[in-house]
């Protein structure tokens, strides 16, 4: 092959090994999250191991590649290894998962202990991969020049550009389509299939010999002449690492307060940064071997990198203006999806690009002058370790000291402030001679623009706090009375607290965690009612359990309702971020009893890690997280996650998840019940807003009917109920949407994946339907169809009971329920016509259902008969609808009947008895005798669900077959597909 071509070649597989390169970096964080817990701290690992490898791996390298004979051999040696152990990671990592779940952690008693083992072996899984990984880029490098040795600038320069770009692809694919198309184990696989191609072309390349840079004895006593400046080069090197690492880190919680903190959003930073870090190495590639002084040309490129830095600081509010825009601007469809993407990474670049663009000129210009200097190939190496050396040291400090201690601004100004004295400390180098003396220029533009950004830049807690990547959330104003009281960078968080009205919310990241209303006597929040709910539930569910875990702390108010209950002996409130803790106070007297009573816990701890390490069985765990669509937390919904939750949960154990239905789709729903179903033995489904449901799921046994006898006992809790519109048991019981035995046959007709750590479906798509503002709320019209679906499906039968429901706002469904109990009460003489009208909100759909009914001329009773149907049959017991179909054979609506309107009256009579021959038979014979359009749908309905629950699948199957085809709306054709499913050949054996 001819020579300029081999080196297109090799340029060509240098930068597909730092596409697969990155794809290591980014996948690894991911399993390794899986063994510690939450993402941040899982990349922090990562990114230190990583690096620290590479540091090793660069530094062999550097020290004895010298005396190898062909290093482009060697290095596709180091790509076959890299390679064959990608192949075989996933099984690695499943087995020791295992075997670390099974045999090591049940038998260590020690926290302390576990932790260690946990860490180290996280270490020791990726660190030999990240030690070849190191030895790449030296060895190429060096193998290149041997063969090229005329330009040794331009080839380290284009090296650098190569395989920087390789990495910036990488991210970008691994993240969008091979984790969507191939899940984890594919697509690091796919990885490993790259590497070992490589292996292959570049042996192939490699056969003729290479000639060594050997150094002449001039050279070396240049070397040694020059021992204190290749030292302070180093150094250089190391700390200009430090900084890099510190922007990234500072960058991307800037950022994700911009973008959102989604694992895409996360990917697209990554990218931005590597990104400039290539245009950086390719700009210096064509004028690197012709700088005239090129330790003054890195001086001046220090400075400028710093001092960019900080402007990065200056423009960061615009960015919010510029996402708010892009967020009214573009379309809510998958295209207007792509352009926010391609918009977001067009925000992260012009704040990240200026200045990563000089970082990718340091490392080139550094090797390079030690090149010059006598230092030979092996500095290739040494300033390589020493770069990732510095990188670890950032990365840590970033996280654990300077996020929380500094702030995010001065933490950005603590890394320009290094970069700028590095660059001074070159100027003071070259003036050596005559003293170390600091040129005036750059001197006074580096303290003069750190002096600037610390006196008059503030970052602006209020657009932080905002949400401005969402179009649910309002963005803050001082002027409109909204007040930030408290602003902090935690590890893995900001959090802010603020006052909107009478509300009062935690947010982290920007994005609305918990609301309260502060005002005793103001309506409740929506939040209210769905952490009121997560904590009463459990307790009427399971009246007996004595210990309780909740994972994620929210405002508290979830954990309060939990210690209302006296049985209670323990209850554990796990939380990631110490921050969130400390401003969740900021919420008392409403959670005072997490915090004051001896039984309550809070651990600061990830979900996963805490139940893995503490090794505790609970009678109740609520699982509360902050939406998925969040990096990280994807995890906490996903089969692994629902497999350790019921590892530690008692046999008769109940698990409370909550989950969003606004801002996310029907399948990845439906992913996360399939994820959650096969771990327990049965779960039900309430709704405890418009947007959000609860999933109750028992480990042993049905999930049974909440116990009435406790909001007796317990009269703080009834009250907290009673607050947010639950005042008896039916309130809650209405809210009940499905079930197991409802929904199994349907999820498993579904091709959807269950949700999973290796195959996350629901972490890809979830910030695509946050984007496209899809929801779910199908889920709830199965509770309000005008059938009684869930009573024939659980055979929960009458009660004598009176039905007595309350009307929520939250819920359209409960409104009508209420209406159904007005106009049953009104027509058996239990309420006054004055009574019903002070009941203002409701009472004009009421009053038009009863006009229809009492007054005359009726001139179409069958329209009449249906609408009264609807509204009623329902929400009423079957024995008060059977006192309701007497009273109105004596009014206008149903007396003197047509034989076909007859039959629509014994067709809701039935439905109101639950008698499933009788309605299949009536809707039967209505459906062949032909109806109006817009009765057809119900009728359908109405005879697929009760030859549904005798049996009747051919039946079923019968009628799917000529009406799927219809076009009925979403909401119907859902609760058809689940009939239909329950019947399908596959299911009949096991359909209930």
């Amino acid at each position: 092959m001819p020579p300029k071509l081999s080196l297109q070649v090799l340029y060509l597989a240098f930068t597909l090994s730092g596409f697969s390169g990155l794809i290591y970096e980014s996948i690894w964080s991911r399993y390794l999250g899986l063994l510690l817990g939450h993402a941040a701290y899982a990349q922090t690992l990562v990114l230190a191991i990583f690096m620290g490898g590479m540091a090793v791996g660069s530094w062999v390298c550097g020290r004895w590649s010298v005396g190898w004979s062909n290093l482009l051999r060697s290095y596709a040696l180091i790509e076959a290894v890299i390679g064959l152990l990608a192949l075989l990671f996933h099984q690695a990592f499943r087995s020791f998962l295992s075997f670390f779940f099974d045999s090591i952690t049940p038998f260590t008693g020690s926290v302390a202990i576990v932790t260690a083992i946990k860490w180290g072996s996280a270490a020791l899984l990726i660190l030999p991969q990240s030690i070849l990984l190191g030895m790449t880029f030296p060895l190429m490098s060096g193998g290149v020049m041997r063969r090229y040795p005329d330009r040794p600038g331009g080839t380290l320069a284009t090296l650098y550009f190569c395989n920087s770009i390789g990495g910036v692809v990488g991210v970008l694919v691994s993240g969008f389509i091979l984790i969507r198309l191939l899940g984890l184990p594919g697509t690091v696989q796919s990885a490993g299939a790259i590497n070992v191609a490589l292996a292959v072309i570049v042996w192939f390349l490699a056969r003729a010999p290479e000639r060594a840079l050997t150094l002449t004895k001039a050279e070396q006593q240049k070397n040694n002449e020059n021992r204190l400046r290749s030292a302070l080069l180093l150094l250089v090197a190391m700390l200009t690492g430090t900084a890099s690492f510190i922007y990234e880190i500072g960058w991307i919680r800037m950022l994700s307060m911009v973008l959102g903190s989604s694992t895409h959003s996360f990917e697209i930073m990554l990218s931005a940064f590597i990104l400039g870090l290539a245009l950086g190495g390719l700009w210096i590639r064509s004028r690197i071997d012709t700088i005239p002084d090129p330790v003054r040309f890195l001086a001046w490129v220090q400075v400028i990198m710093g001092i960019l830095a900080l402007s990065t600081l200056a423009i960061y509010g615009s960015t919010f203006n510029v996402m708010q825009w892009l967020i009214k601007a573009l379309p809510i469809t998958n295209l207007g999806y792509l352009w926010f993407t391609l918009s977001s990474h067009g925000i992260a670049m012009a704040v990240m690009l200026p200045t990563t663009f000089c970082a990718g000129m340091t490392l080139p210009v550094i090797t390079y002058v030690l090149l010059r200097k006598g230092f030979g190939e092996s500095s290739i190496g040494m300033v390589y370790s020493a770069n990732t050396v510095g990188a670890i040291v950032g990365v840590f400090f970033a996280v654990h000291f300077g996020m929380p201690i500094l702030g995010l601004r001065n933490l950005i100004v603590a890394g320009a402030s290094t970069d700028i004295a590095l660059g001074l400390l070159l100027f003071a180098m070259l003036h050596r001679a005559g003293g170390w003396q600091l040129p005036f220029i750059p001197s006074a533009a580096g303290i003069i623009a750190i002096v600037i950004t610390v006196a008059s830049v503030q970052l602006d807690a209020y657009r932080m706090a905002s949400g401005v990547f969402r179009r649910v959330q309002r963005r803050l104003d001082s002027g409109s009375g909204d007040l930030v009281l408290s602003h902090t960078d935690g590890k893995t968080a900001t959090v802010d607290m603020v006052w909107q009205g009478t509300g009062l919310s935690i947010r982290t990241n920007g994005k609305i965690d918990a609301s309260i209303n502060r005002d005793p006597g103001g309506p409740p929040t929506a939040d209210e009612g769905t952490m009121v709910l997560s904590g009463a539930l459990p307790i009427l569910l399971h009246p007996e359990a004595k210990t309780a875990a909740n994972i994620g702390i929210g405002s508290g108010l979830t954990s309060q309702i939990l210690l209302t209950t006296k049985v209670l002996r323990q209850v554990d409130t796990v939380e990631i971020e110490p921050v969130m803790v400390s401003a969740a106070r900021d919420f008392r007297p409403r959670n005072e009893l997490v915090f004051s009573d001896p039984r309550s816990r809070v651990y600061i701890e990830d979900a996963k890690t805490f139940f893995s390490t503490y090794q505790r069985k609970y009678d109740i765990v609520v699982s509360e997280p902050s939406n998925p669509w969040v990096s990280g937390v994807a995890g906490l919904f996903s089969s692994e996650f629902y497999e350790l939750i019921s590892r530690h949960l008692n046999e008769d154990g109940v698990l409370v998840q909550w989950l969003q239905i606004y801002e996310i789709d029907l399948p990845l729903v439906a992913s996360v019940l399939k994820a959650l179903s096969p771990r327990f033995v049965d779960y039900q489904v309430y709704a405890a807003n418009a947007g959000d449901i609860l999933i109750v799921a028992k480990k042993g046994g049905g999930v049974p009917r909440p116990d009435s006898r406790i909001l007796k006992d317990n009269p703080k809790l009834a009250a907290e109920l009673r607050r947010v519109g639950i005042a008896g048991i039916q309130d809650l019981e209405i809210r009940k949407i499905g079930s197991k035995r409802l929904l199994e046959h349907w999820l498993a007709s579904l091709s959807v994946p269950a949700n999973s750590d290796y195959y996350p479906r629901l972490d890809v798509d979830a910030e695509r339907t946050r984007f496209l503002e899809s929801n779910a709320h199908t889920l709830l019209f199965l509770r309000q169809v005008p059938l009684p679906v869930l009573d024939m499906f659980e055979g929960s039968g009458s009660s004598e009971t009176p039905t007595k429901f309350t009307a929520n706002a939250a819920l359209g469904f409960t409104r009508r329920a209420f209406a159904a109990t007005l106009i049953r009460d009104h027509l058996l003489g239990r309420v006054t016509p004055e009574a019903l009208a002070a009941v203002s909100d409701i009472q004009r759909e009421v009053r038009k259902v009863l006009d229809e009914c009492t007054l005359r001329p009726v001139v179409n009773k069958t329209r009449t008969l249906f609408r009264f149907g609807l509204n009623v049959i329902p929400y009423l017991q079957p024995v008060e609808t059977d006192a309701l179909w007497r009273r109105l054979g004596s009014l206008p609506c149903a007396s003197d009947l047509r034989e076909e309107e007859q039959r629509w009256l014994n067709l809701f009579m039935a439905v109101g008895r639950r008698d499933a021959p009788a309605m299949g038979r009536v809707a039967d014979d209505l459906l062949d005798r032909g109806v109006p359009p817009e009765f057809t749908v119900y009728l359908v309905t109405t005879s697929m669900l009760a030859h549904r629950v005798q049996g009747n699948y051919s039946r079923v199957h019968e009628l799917w077959r000529g009406y799927r085809d219809r076009q009925f709306g979403a909401d119907w054709l859902l609760l058809l597909d689940i009939l239909a499913a329950g019947a399908a050949p596959q299911s009949r054996s096991t359909a209930h």
